[in-house]
């Protein structure tokens, strides 16, 4: 029986093409770019015009896109730079960033080098912009502010101008998580005001283990890995040759497929959460689901039963893929703390669902035929 993968938030299938892309570079192009005889040097050529065509596709200068092993390590890149490199002494971030941020933050915290401010979230999931303003005005440091584009549980969009407008205005330093973003939408950094952004390929039909950080040409950082002066002296160590010319590839199929692909799936999204209301009884839904949304991602809400609490163990035997995060979940399993920040019911379990180009209509009716028999 063949799998229904309903959770390409957390990953997506590479796309052949991105692999046909990638072939000579894992094949006869190998040679390293940092050596000067023409093996290196066409593969130099290779990291430089990926650069290009990254740097185009997001509106932004070459020499301020960085490619790294992915999202994670570019955030961490980028709030450790802030913090050591440009003198910031407060962050404000919120409770429902992902780790990669949360988990760095709250280490510096730790280590006593900055305070650490939560803004508060409105009940929709969004962040309280008028809260963020006052944390901001009352702040007596160099503040970085690191707030994610869109949420990867819940699919909220952030008003990433508003907020740095918000930071010029307060000469703070804004870093943004945009990996749920970068492939799946426009993005114009010339005419967003911000400071760091990422990515990572593998979230847009792209290999894993590639990244990006861009660093408005404005900021001076110092390297956050060191040794052989690659990236401009930004990141050490022998270049992913392959993992950057896929990131480029996957990125210009993204952004060439964009508006068709972006319709599709959010058809997708509309006619599941129609479905699923109309099959579920007592099914609810987190986020701001059709407002400031992305169109990838349904997070839905089901009433706490005996049966529903195996949901997801139930679906995987099911051939079905999807993931989980509920406020509280019993044994090792935390549960998800950004369920936990926006609607702390115990008596609900949750299930996101996150579609690609590569899911059906018909998919979704087999899924939610499924849930009827387990909820």
């Amino acid at each position: 029986m063949n799998k229904i993968y309903f959770d390409n938030a957390a990953t997506t299938s590479l796309d052949p093409e991105v692999l046909d892309a990638m072939m000579p570079y894992l094949t006869e192009k190998f040679g390293n770019p940092s050596s000067i005889y023409s093996y290196g040097r066409e593969t130099k050529i290779a990291i430089e015009t990926a650069r290009k065509s990254v740097a185009k596709i997001l509106n932004a200068h070459p020499a301020e896109i960085f490619f790294t092993s992915g999202g994670t390590e570019s955030s961490n890149t980028a709030i450790i730079a802030a913090v050591r490199d440009l003198g910031c002494k407060h962050i404000i971030t919120s409770p429902i960033e992902h780790h990669a941020v949360l988990h760095t933050v709250e280490h510096l915290a730790k280590t006593g080098l900055v305070k650490l401010s939560f803004v508060q979230l409105l009940p929709n999931g969004h962040v309280d912009l008028d809260d963020l303003e006052t944390l901001l005005a009352g702040s007596e440091d160099k503040t970085l502010v690191s707030l994610m584009h869109a949420n990867n549980e819940i699919g909220n969009v952030l008003d990433i101008f508003a907020v740095g407008e918000l930071c010029k205005l307060y000469n703070a330093i804004f870093h943004s998580d945009t990996v749920q973003t970068v492939g799946h939408f426009p993005i114009d950094l010339r005419k967003t005001p911000v400071h760091f952004i990422t990515g990572a390929a593998h979230k847009f039909h792209g290999p894993k283990g590639v990244g990006l950080l861009y660093i408005n040409e404005n900021v001076r950082i110092k390297p956050f890995i060191h040794g052989g002066g690659q990236e401009r002296d930004m990141r050490a160590g022998t270049e992913n040759l392959y993992g950057i010319v896929g990131f480029a590839k996957a990125l210009e199929n993204a952004t060439a497929r964009y508006e068709d692909d972006s319709a599709q799936i959010a058809a997708l999204k509309l006619y599941m959460h129609q479905q699923l209301k109309k099959n579920i009884p007592g099914i609810g839904f987190n986020g701001d689901v059709f407002g400031n949304s992305l169109y990838t991602v349904l997070s839905a809400s089901f009433p706490k039963t005996e049966k529903s609490e195996m949901i997801l163990f139930n679906l995987d035997i099911g051939n079905i893929c999807a993931s989980g995060g509920s406020a509280c979940t019993s044994g090792a399993e935390q549960g998800s703390h950004v369920i936990r920040a926006i609607n702390n019911n115990p008596n609900q379990v949750t299930v996101r669902f996150s579609f690609s180009k590569y899911n059906t209509k018909e998919e979704v009716d087999t899924v939610v035929e499924k849930l009827k028999e387990l909820v």
